[in-house]
């Protein structure tokens, strides 16, 4: 064997070699960029999931959010309206005070109050009213600021019964509030 000839075969291993890295080199590339795209792929889906369930998440609390606000507005709405109801309902009752019927009304609080707290008895109403007590057993007391109605007490003056519209509204005010809501609703 030459020089020559070795130095062939040299040259042709090392070129063998070569390729041999080279083709090694160019499947450990090929399997390192398929493993990165392959992570990648798995971070974008995981990123992906939880930025939609982050979103999802901050959605439904914005929402929920503006379900409360409307909530509120709508309720303040409504309390608004119900005050306004019950100026109109006061108002309607300071008229009622002038009619014909509110002295049969009185007459009947009377005819309750005696029921409960005796014949006799105390009543003290709006200066007003005192003309409408001409009965027997009914001691006509004090006067009172109401827009109607009366205050009895027992002749011993143990017992008070109040039926002004005022303590009738405020005593009555939840179910009043639940029929107008059922009308308005």
């Amino acid at each position: 064997m030459s020089i020559e000839s070795f130095i062939r075969e040299i040259e042709d291993r090392k070129k063998t070699e070569i390729e041999s890295l080279e083709n090694e080199f160019k499947e450990r590339t090929t399997e390192l960029e398929t493993e990165k795209n392959a992570t990648l792929q798995e971070l974008s889906e995981n990123y992906e999931k939880e930025s939609k369930i982050r979103s999802d998440r901050e959605s439904a609390r914005i929402i929920e959010g503006g379900k409360l606000d409307a909530k509120k507005i709508l309720f303040a709405a409504i309390n608004k309206n119900l005050n306004s109801t019950f100026n109109i309902i006061k108002e309607d009752l300071v008229k009622y005070t002038t009619n014909s019927e509110y002295k049969s009304a009185v007459e009947q609080m009377i005819k309750t109050c005696q029921k409960e707290l005796g014949k006799k008895i105390t009543v003290h109403c709006k200066e007003e009213d005192k003309s409408l007590f001409n009965i027997s057993d009914v001691t006509v007391g004090s006067s009172i600021q109401t827009i109607g109605g009366i205050i009895a007490e027992n002749d011993d003056g143990t017992k008070e019964l109040d039926l002004t519209f005022e303590e009738l509204l405020r005593t009555n005010e939840d179910e009043i509030k639940s029929s107008i809501l059922e009308k308005i609703l």
